[in-house]
C-alpha cells in the first residue's frame, strides 16, 4: 500500500512554528495532537459514479469536504481513498491523501487501514470519520462529535438531529437513533433502525459521522458482522451488539449527503449561498 502527503503528518504549522506532536506545547486554537480526521472516499458508487470528483463550483466535492474538516480545527484531515484520481485531486488542492485497498466493505475498514499507515507509532488516540459525501457539514458539528469522548466509558460518539419532517419518520433511507437522554442534547444510544419511528418522540435522524477511540475502532473493525447489522444493514449495530457504548450529540440540522444527481444539484445551490 502507498501513502503520500503534501507535507508530513508528524509536523504542522502552528503558533509554535513547526508543530512537533512529541515536543511542542499545545497553543490555544491549534489542532489537538492526538486527534485525526479521516475522510473515506470511494470513486465507485452505484447511484452516482465518480461522486468524490463531482464539480461543486469549480472544486471536486471531496475537496469541499476536506475544507470542512480542516475548518473544524481539531487535528489533521486526511482523505483515505482507493482512487489515484481522487488522491491527485486532493493533493492538487494542497491536501493529503492515503491510498488504501479497493476491497474494503465499509468506510470504517478504510479509515483503519489509513490510520495504521499514517500513524504506525500509535500516537493518535481519537479518530473522526467524516464521510466523503458531506460537502455541507459544519465544523461545529464535527467538533460536537468529540464531546462524549470526554467520558472514558464512551467508545464511539456520533451525531443526530431531531426529525421535523413527518415523511422522514417512515423513510427507510433515514436511519433513526433511539437512546436514553443523559444530559441536555446528549443520548446514550440503545438502537439504530430503518424502521418507522413511532410514539410521541422526539425522534432523531442519525448523522453518519463518528468519533472513535483508537482502541474502539480497532476492536470494531476486527469484529464479525452482527445479527442486528445484517438485519438492518447498519454497521453501527455491530458495536451495540457487542457491548460497545455509543453516545450521540444532538445538533441543529442534518448536513446534505450527496448520493444522487438531485442531491448534487441541491449541494450546488446550498454552496452558492
Amino acid at each position: 500500500m502507498r501513502y503520500r502527503f503534501a507535507w508530513p503528518l508528524a509536523t504542522r504549522i502552528s503558533a509554535c512554528g513547526i508543530f512537533d506532536v512529541r515536543t511542542c506545547a499545545q497553543a490555544p486554537g491549534t489542532p489537538m495532537p492526538d486527534t485525526i480526521i479521516l475522510i473515506p472516499a470511494r470513486l465507485a458508487s452505484t447511484r452516482l459514479p465518480g461522486k468524490p470528483l463531482a464539480d461543486l463550483h469549480g472544486a471536486p466535492m471531496i475537496v469541499h469536504v476536506l475544507r470542512c474538516a480542516e475548518a473544524a480545527g481539531i487535528g489533521d484531515a486526511v482523505v483515505a481513498t482507493d482512487s489515484e484520481a481522487v488522491a491527485a485531486a486532493v493533493e492538487k488542492a494542497g491536501g493529503r491523501a492515503v491510498m488504501t485497498r479497493s476491497d474494503h466493505q465499509s468506510g470504517s475498514d478504510r479509515i483503519y487501514e489509513a490510520l495504521e499507515a499514517v500513524d504506525p507509532d500509535h500516537r493518535i488516540e481519537i479518530v473522526v470519520n467524516v464521510q466523503g459525501d458531506l460537502p455541507t457539514v459544519g465544523g461545529d458539528d464535527i467538533r460536537a462529535a468529540l464531546k462524549p469522548l470526554a467520558d472514558r466509558n464512551v467508545d464511539i460518539a456520533t451525531l443526530a438531529a431531531v426529525i421535523t419532517d413527518p415523511d422522514e419518520r417512515t423513510n427507510p433511507n433515514v436511519v433513526k437513533v433511539s437512546g436514553r437522554e443523559i444530559a441536555p442534547g446528549r443520548l446514550h444510544a440503545t438502537t439504530f433502525t430503518r424502521e418507522n419511528a413511532t410514539g410521541p418522540g422526539p425522534h432523531y435522524h442519525h448523522i453518519g459521522l463518528y468519533a472513535y477511540r483508537r482502541a474502539a475502532l480497532e476492536r470494531f473493525v476486527k469484529l464479525p458482522p452482527s445479527a442486528g447489522e445484517r438485519r438492518e444493514r447498519l454497521e453501527q449495530l455491530r458495536a451495540l451488539d457487542n457491548g460497545m457504548r455509543i453516545d450521540v450529540m444532538v445538533v441543529k440540522s442534518v448536513p446534505l449527503g450527496v448520493d444522487t444527481l438531485e442531491d448534487l444539484e441541491k449541494a450546488r445551490k446550498l454552496l452558492a449561498g
